[in-house]
C-alpha cells in the first residue's frame, strides 16, 4: 500500500477537495489535523520546506505540495503512477 500523509484542518475547503480526489482514486491516507497542535504544524512546515498552508500532502515520503499541486499532478497524468504500490 502507498503511504500518503495529508496535513489538514477541519474547515479547510482545499483539504476537503484534496481528500476527495484521493478517495476518488481509491487511495487511503493518514490525515493529520494541525488545527489544535502547534508542534504538528511546525513539523508540517519543516517537512514542506517552509510552506505553512494546508493541506500539505506527502506520497511515499515525497512532498507533493498542496491541493492545487495534487490536482495539477493528476491532470498531467502523474498521480496514478505514484499511487501504485
Amino acid at each position: 500500500m502507498t503511504t500518503i500523509e495529508i496535513y489538514t484542518t477541519p474547515t479547510c475547503p482545499y483539504c476537503h477537495a484534496a481528500k476527495q480526489l484521493l478517495r476518488k482514486k481509491g487511495a487511503s491516507f493518514d490525515e493529520i489535523d494541525v488545527s489544535r497542535d502547534s508542534n504538528l504544524r511546525l513539523v508540517m512546515t519543516k517537512r514542506a520546506g517552509g510552506s505553512r498552508t494546508v493541506p500539505q500532502i506527502f506520497i511515499k515520503g515525497t512532498h507533493v505540495g498542496g491541493c492545487d499541486d495534487l490536482y495539477a499532478l493528476d491532470h498531467a497524468g502523474g498521480l496514478d503512477p505514484i499511487l501504485q504500490p
